[in-house]
């Protein structure tokens, strides 16, 4: 049995009861760090014949931002409204390994960024410290906590969407890490290549949607 960390940890992934679930609840499971899809053979042909450490963008890098684009703005309806999503995906092959979504709130969690839950459960799913192999797609630039990260994990490529001053204009710690993705990695020696902005206009305004601002207020109104 799977469990879903963002239902309380308590019920099976992709069972057979989830055909009678509200559409969010369903949304909910499909969000989970282990939820797992294969991805459409046109876009496979598209990434075989780009290197998996190649520094440029692709068309395989701009669909599979945009499909994470779309994804993670249906948390804007559920409890975890947020504009943060993140995706490892086989570099050769394109498949899919994780998708999920930035937990830091409903978590508790500051370290529990997109990324870093995206990257806490592949390795858990690969019984692996290493994810040399695999691409981690990200709907916003990662901070130096996330980059390091990615830099430890092995990771071929990451290819990010919005830049770290769309996160910064709305986020609670404004330019609290200003470095860059590639200044951070400019202080290692990995051969991890960073690739971004892709669809740059498409995940920058999910920092701005209306539903995700009417949170933000309410959550700012709440006492500490």
């Amino acid at each position: 049995m799977r469990l879903d960390p963002l239902t309380n940890f308590a019920r099976p992934i992709h069972s057979d009861q989830d055909k009678d679930l509200p559409s969010r609840r369903r949304f909910l499971r499909t969000a989970s760090l282990a939820g797992t899809a294969p991805v459409l053979a046109r876009a496979l042909q598209a990434l075989a014949a780009i290197p998996a450490t190649d520094s440029a963008s692709t068309p395989f890098d701009a669909k599979t931002m945009r499909e994470l684009a779309d994804w993670t703005a249906l948390s804007f309806d559920t409890d975890n409204p947020t504009p943060i999503g993140g995706q490892i995906v086989d570099s050769k092959t394109g498949a899919q390994l994780v998708r999920t979504l930035n937990m830091a709130y409903p978590h508790h969690d500051p370290s529990a960024h997109g990324e870093v839950t995206a990257i806490r459960l592949a390795c858990a799913q690969l019984q692996s410290q290493s994810l040399k192999g695999y691409t981690l797609y990200t709907t916003c630039e990662p901070c130096a906590m996330c980059m390091s990260l990615i830099l430890y994990a092995g990771l071929d490529r990451v290819v990010y969407g919005a830049v770290l001053d769309d996160a910064w204009k709305v986020s609670a710690h404004p330019g609290l890490l200003t470095l860059t993705s590639a200044e951070v990695k400019s202080h290692s020696n990995s051969t991890c290549a960073v690739v971004g902005p892709v669809e740059h206009e498409r995940c920058a305004a999910l920092f701005v949607d209306p539903r995700l601002v009417a949170v933000r207020k309410q959550r700012l109104a709440k006492p500490n």
